[in-house]
């Protein structure tokens, strides 16, 4: 049975490499076809993060104001959110670990209001601060909470890796 096996996989050619056209060089498809991987994996980025946080997180952040109260509501939500934020880093993290940098550079240029990132913010009381020492608890709360929610997406992403099975063997 096993040389059966032995002799299919023989006989069997090597994958073609599939081009978009002919005349095209592989390079040029083989990164095409990366950079179709890339995009496809920043919108399902974006709309795990939509998904998310409008219909998860700010269910459980109403449920939460009510049995909590107000003073626990920044925090609830910076928790939420992180805890959101895993969850697309874990989502992306499946389909291409890689792109979760250019997802969180993303979040970084515009995010719509969906997570409280605001690098342009945060350099401006960078600079605020430097002229001011009033703007330093600010910066570095903001600091914090920017390391926090950085933090979070790429911990997801680093989970979603595939790890080796254990075979444990008796000896």
């Amino acid at each position: 049975m096993r040389t059966l096996l032995r002799a299919r996989q023989a006989q069997r050619k090597p994958p073609k490499i599939r081009c978009c056209h002919e005349t095209q060089s592989i390079l040029v498809c083989c990164v095409a076809r990366h950079l179709l991987i890339t995009v496809r994996s920043i919108l399902l980025g974006w709309v795990a993060l939509f998904v998310i946080t409008y219909l998860i997180e700010r269910t459980l952040l109403f449920l939460a104001a009510h049995f909590l109260g107000l003073p626990w509501i920044p925090t609830v939500q910076l928790a939420l959110t992180c805890s959101g934020l895993v969850a697309t880093g874990w989502i992306m993290g499946r389909w291409n670990r890689f792109d979760v940098l250019l997802f969180a550079a993303t979040l970084a240029i515009w995010n719509g209001g969906l997570v409280p990132i605001d690098i342009p913010w945060l350099f401006r009381l960078l600079i605020n601060s430097f002229e001011n020492s009033r703007y330093l608890e600010s910066f570095f709360t903001s600091l914090v909470t920017h390391v926090f929610l950085f933090g979070s997406l790429f911990i997801g992403a680093s989970l979603a890796r595939s790890r080796e099975p254990v075979v444990l063997r008796i000896k």
